[in-house]
């Protein structure tokens, strides 16, 4: 299967070098996409300087920061259009480790949507305070209740679909744009029928850099999962 990872950068310059030789270890035979918006710290620039040498490694260059959501939006339909069979997405910090890959692509057998969980047993994350470890478990437990969903990590950001869902699932409706995006994506896919399957990964903290998460995109998510509910029980999902 033609895999493509999508990984969005802003910012991310120290990592990116790290990332690339993981994925490149790993000898997968994966492509790669970076989708960079416009980092001022230069790491389009530089990812373009690792892509010259490497074929399977893609960039696409975004005129501003216009949020996570609309950069993986960008790269699925990217994607589509070069046929790729599997599209995954992984953040660009080092949080997401690469050697899950070869566990979450062999779930891919038995689903249309994996997801790298942190709340599965087995998996669970690493030094984060109480406060981020309260959002994000918080998060998830809101979401699942309101959404009525089993998926224990609603909101991860390591995933693997299958082309058909990223057909299936209408890309234009998307709504979400910060974290939520994750919830919103996840819920559409079950919304129409695909298995969604979890594999366990252990989520280590960024080493460098700073977190994007923020009161913004924490509302956005209060606001967002209600309002996805109210649109499923209209039909409109």
């Amino acid at each position: 299967m033609r895999t493509l990872i999508i990984i969005p950068t802003y910012n991310e310059r120290e990592n990116l070098p790290e990332m690339v030789a993981r994925l490149e270890q790993l000898q997968l035979g994966l492509d790669m996409l970076v989708v960079d918006d416009n980092s001022p710290d230069g790491t389009g620039h530089l990812a373009k300087e690792l892509a010259a040498t490497r074929p399977w490694l893609q960039v696409m260059h975004r005129p501003g920061k216009a949020g996570l959501g609309t950069a993986y939006l960008d790269g699925f339909r990217l994607a589509l259009k070069q046929g790729y069979d599997v599209v995954g997405q992984m953040d660009a910090d080092l949080s997401h480790d690469p050697a899950y890959l070869p566990a979450m692509l062999e779930a891919l057998w038995r689903a249309d949507l994996v997801l790298g969980s942190r709340y599965q047993p087995g998996g669970g994350v690493k030094n984060w305070g109480p406060l981020r470890q309260i959002i994000s478990r918080g998060g998830s437990l809101f979401s699942r209740l309101i959404l009525g969903l089993s998926v224990r990590d609603l909101t991860g950001g390591f995933k693997l679909f299958r082309r058909r869902v990223l057909e299936g699932v209408d890309l234009d409706g998307i709504r979400s744009n910060g974290y939520c995006f994750q919830i919103e994506m996840t819920y559409r896919a079950l919304r129409r029928g695909f298995r969604v399957a979890e594999v366990p990964i252990v989520f280590l903290d960024r080493r460098v850099g700073r977190s994007k998460l923020t009161r913004r995109v924490v509302l956005e998510a209060v606001l967002m999962v209600p309002w996805l509910r109210l649109q499923s029980i209209r039909g409109r999902l």
